[in-house]
Order: C-alpha cells, then structure tokens, then sequence
C-alpha cells in the first residue's frame, strides 16, 4: 500500500522540521559571531587576529542551513495556502514579511554599516543619524531584482532573506494551484524510482555554476533557494516522497561529504571561486550545488521518522514563534557585541564565546521584553496577534426587569 500522499490543512506539524528552523535560527548568531574571526570574511567588524578554522565552520554550515531554512517555508507556504487560499495568502505574506522588512531597514540596518566605518577608521566620528540619512540616500536599480534600491551605504544586509520569502512567495501564489496538482504526478513517480529525488542536483549545480555564487547570501546564487522553496512546497510533505527521502538518506550523506570535500581545491586555490569564469571554478561551484542538495536530502530523511503525532513541547512552540523576531533582531546585536569585544587582550575562543552569549542574552530580552509584549510590536516583527492581549470586549450589561 502506498504511502498516503494528500496533504491536508490540518496535518500534525512535522516537530523535526521546526526544531532545524529553530536551530538553523539559533545557529546564525554563532555563524555571524565566527565571521568577526575570518581570515577571508568582509564582516563588518573583524578581530585583529583570526583563525583558518573559521572557514572550515563556516563551509559546514551554509551548505545546508539556509537551504533548509528555504525548504521549510515552503512547506509551511503549502498549508497556509491550502488554509486561506492564494489570493489570502500573498497577502498575509506582505504584512508578515514586508512590515517587519521594511521596520528593520529602516531602524536596524544602517547600525552595522555604521559601526563598520568606525571600527575602520578610528578618526570617524560623523553621528549615527547624519549617517542614517546617507544610508537612507537611494535609487532604483531593477538590474539587481528583487532587491530594486541601492545606494552608497544602503544594503539590506542579513535582511536578504526576508526579501527572498517575500519574493518567492508573491511568485508562487498565481501558480500555486497548477503546481500542487503537478505534484501529484511527481509523488507517483517518485514513489516508483526514489532516485529522481536527485534530480535537483542538476539545476542546482548549474545555477552556481553559470550564475556564480553570491557571498552575500550565504554562498549560494539567489535562484537556487527557490528551487529549495519549491520543492518544499510541493513534495515535501508528500507521504511517498518522504519514504523516498528515508531510503536515500543513507547514500546521499556521504556522497554530499565527498562532493563538499572536493569544492575545496577550488576554494583554496582560485582568486575569485564565486564568479570567475574558468573550468576549475565553474566545476567547484557545481560541485557545491550538488552537495547542497545532497546534504538536504540525507537531512531530512535522517530526521523524518514517522511516530503518532504529538504535540510540539513548550519550549519548541517558543522558539518557533521567535524565530523571525530572532532573526530580525539578531545580525545587529552581534555586530554591535562584536565591535564592543574585538581588540580585547583575550584568547579568539574567549572573544568568541562573550559575543555569542552576549548575543543570546540580548536577542532574548529584547523578544521576551519588547516584542511579544503588545499587539503593535508583534505586528511590526511578524508575529501573529497574541489573544491574551486582546482588549477586552465590554458586553452592556442585560436590562434589569423591574420587579412587579
């Protein structure tokens, strides 16, 4: 008998996949802080003295975590489309996406550009919000879409993928009914050769290859987390197609650690291995597209082990609804920690560990003080109403009939 393939609105949440948003999440605040310790890395603060082994930490991660992080909106872009319908959902997508988008560029992303200079040139000392304005200072530029301003100072820095989401997820809306349908089809035929699951590979590896990998989103090409979107959204979740995913969990790991393992000649060796335009960097960058994908699959039937459903833990259910607060918050925090530690007489790990659990601590009060405390900050960080802060309605008391 087949695996069951339907993916109703109501189906038990998939527990692992909300625990790796959560880490995926979490895990940025130590992939930013190592940055401040690269040898290779133009972050915007960086230590005086830095480490090799950064780039090795660096390398596991973004193989991985942000097209994972991809794939499970997807999934997640499936039910709520499913619930509300298309129309109803690109408009959600605009107020919880675009308001906390638009909040952050404006009030949080010029501080790491600012802090940047500083730490630069000592000599510097033009005041935050002289500099707010030349940050704020832009023109349209559709060559580099869907991120249509730029300016001298301007950037959307950590903010990229919330401008992604927003993108794919306006993109997918008009053809999101055609697509599921197709989906269908893909789960019958995945169900019978569980290889085509590697499929991906392909256009993956081609994207990197002939469009070049992009530094600033974490080592991929913008176009190839929409293929990782995609695919969330439409086989995910398929029942046959997460009992393909299991089968091949085992193989395609170490074939994503032997692909990995062979980007890093080109890495070490070349110039410029995101762009340049040689054999050797076109072969490294497929190679990385390839291993990406294996990476995801290996993960995700590794972790996908079918049980009676439960509910998420306490503790789960939190940091779910923190995450794209967290996110939001978290590049600011720790580039701000980072330029108050960076030139300490300390050991790397000493600076390392004060700027992640400075981070933490920070991020944490910020969300459990400010941001779920009302109706208003939760709207402008794209969190959904809290009824318990609800006003409450006043009901008129009912007519007291005189007694006779």
């Amino acid at each position: 008998m087949s695996a069951p393939s339907q993916l109703p609105a109501t189906a038990p949440r998939r527990t692992e996949l909300d625990a790796l948003r959560v880490c995926v999440v979490l895990g940025l605040v130590f992939f930013h802080s190592a940055l401040v310790f690269s040898p290779d890395d133009d972050f915007y603060v960086k230590n005086t003295r830095t480490t090799e082994a950064v780039t090795v930490f660096v390398g596991l991660g973004v193989v991985w975590a942000m097209p994972m992080l991809f794939l499970v909106a997807g999934l997640g872009s499936r039910y709520s489309i499913r619930r509300r319908g298309a129309s109803r959902f690109a408009r959600e997508r605009l107020l919880r996406l675009g308001v906390p988008l638009v909040l952050a560029t404006l009030l949080m992303c010029p501080l790491p550009q600012w802090l940047r200079l500083r730490a630069a040139d000592p000599g510097y000392d033009e005041s935050y919000g002289r500099f707010w304005l030349r940050f704020l200072t832009v023109r349209p530029d559709a060559a580099d879409f869907p991120f249509v301003v730029d300016g001298e100072y301007f950037e959307t820095g950590h903010l990229w993928f919330v401008v992604l989401l927003l993108t794919f997820s306006l993109l997918l809306a008009p053809v999101a009914a055609p697509l599921a349908e197709r989906a269908q089809r893909m789960g019958r035929a995945v169900e019978r050769r569980p290889a085509l699951l590697l499929l991906p590979t392909l256009p993956l590896a081609a994207l990197n290859a002939f469009l070049g990998m992009e530094e600033g989103f974490a080592g991929w090409n913008r176009w190839a987390y929409l293929v990782f979107f995609l695919f969330g959204y439409a086989l995910a979740d398929d029942g046959r197609v997460r009992a393909a995913l299991r089968r091949l969990a085992v193989p395609t790991g170490p074939a994503g650690l032997v692909l990995f393992a062979g980007t890093a000649p080109g890495f070490m060796a070349l110039d410029d291995p995101f762009t340049g335009s040689g054999p050797f960097a076109l072969v490294t960058r497929a190679l990385f597209g390839a291993a990406g994908w294996c990476w995801v699959v290996a993960i995700l039937g590794l972790l996908d082990r079918p049980r009676e459903a439960r509910p998420p833990t306490r503790a789960m259910a939190y940091l779910g609804t923190a995450a794209l607060p967290v996110y939001v918050l978290h590049q600011p925090v720790v580039v701000a920690l980072a330029y108050g530690v960076v030139g300490w007489p300390a050991p790397i790990v000493v600076e390392y560990a004060v700027i992640v659990a400075g981070s933490l601590a920070v991020i944490a009060v910020l969300y459990e003080g400010v941001v779920r405390r009302t109706r208003l900050t939760r709207l402008l960080f794209g969190m959904r109403p809290d009824p318990a802060l609800a006003p409450p309605v006043h009901r008129p008391d009912p007519p007291v009939t005189p007694a006779r």
